[in-house]
């Protein structure tokens, strides 16, 4: 608690946050401008929920926010797909995605378990 920074699980968010930054660069979204700032705005507020749960003093005020993070994952996943239905992204790309988003909510949903049995503690 308190130390986001070294949190495997925030590391992965904002590596992946980076990669769709870059991945929206590409010449598929330069004139989707709505699209792209609402897929880097959810990208973004992976990270950005899990530090600041991480940096709550209460449990239940953290869990709000990780839970907040998954809600994201949830929405980049919906955009991904979306981009992939309309020719914005290849199949192969948007995998990796949803494969690496598969894997944080995964780990979110763990850290909300520990601070779930931690709570009052």
């Amino acid at each position: 608690m308190g130390n986001f920074k070294e949190l495997d699980v925030w590391k992965k968010a904002k590596n992946l946050a980076v990669e769709i930054y870059k991945m929206t660069e590409s010449d598929s979204f330069k004139k989707d401008f709505s699209l792209r700032d609402q897929i880097r705005r959810a990208a973004v507020s992976i990270p950005s929920n899990i530090a600041e749960g991480d940096e709550r003093f209460s449990n239940k005020e953290a869990i709000r926010c990780f839970y907040i993070a998954n809600g994201s994952i949830a929405e980049l996943i919906t955009q991904l797909l979306i981009c992939r239905d309309i020719g914005y992204l290849h199949e192969s790309e948007v995998n990796t995605f949803l494969s690496e988003l598969e894997r944080l909510s995964k780990m979110i949903k763990t850290l909300i378990k520990y601070r779930v049995s931690n709570e009052g503690k």
